[in-house]
This record gives structure tokens, sequence and C-alpha cells, in this order.
């Protein structure tokens, strides 16, 4: 019985490694995001960090405008990259997961 918990234990932790180096590759992944019109462009990583933001001279002109256009592009853009997030850190922990009986339920 102790031997299948510290195995549990052991696997445990190698998954927290995996989660861990998981997140720094997903400060790699670059999610970018336009406006409909491209006027706006912005970039961020998968764990929603923004690393640029474009923004063309003619919306200087407008402040309302300006904002409304940074809302709604960041806003695409942090769904995309929450969605690759989700999605890459629930693949490893699913992985690394020890084989308990009914666990399935709650990993999907």
């Amino acid at each position: 019985m102790f031997g299948d918990l510290m195995g549990m234990m052991g696997k445990i932790k190698e998954t927290q490694k995996k989660v861990e180096a998981t997140k720094e590759r997903l400060n790699t992944v670059m999610i970018d995001e336009a406006s409909s019109d491209g006027l706006l462009k912005v970039t961020l990583t998968a764990n929603r960090e923004i690393k640029s933001i474009s923004i063309d001279d003619s919306l200087l002109e407008d402040k309302e405008q300006l904002e409304d256009y940074l809302v709604l592009t960041l806003n695409k853009a942090i769904e995309k990259a929450t969605k690759i997030n989700e999605a890459e850190l629930a693949a490893v922990a699913k992985e690394g997961m020890p084989n308990i009986p009914g666990m399935d339920g709650f990993l999907k």
C-alpha cells in the first residue's frame, strides 16, 4: 500500500515539474490578433502576457474608438491564449495523474 502511495507521490511531483516546464514553454508561444480592419494589432504569449501593441495613426484621432478597438482586440487575443494555455496544461496534468478510480470524470 505504501509503495503505491510513494509511487503516486513521485508521479505527482514529476507532473508538477512538467506543468512548470509547460508554463515556461507557453511564454514562447505567441498569439497575434488584429482588429477586423487591421488598424490595431496585438501580440501576447499563451500565458496572456502582452508583448506588443501596434496602433495605426488614424486611430489616434478618436480616443473612444481606440479604446473600443483595444478592448475588442485584446479580449479576442486573450480568449485564444486562454484556450491554448488551458488545453496544454490540462494535457500535461491528465497525463501525469495517477490512476485513481472515479477520477476520470473530473478531468474532462
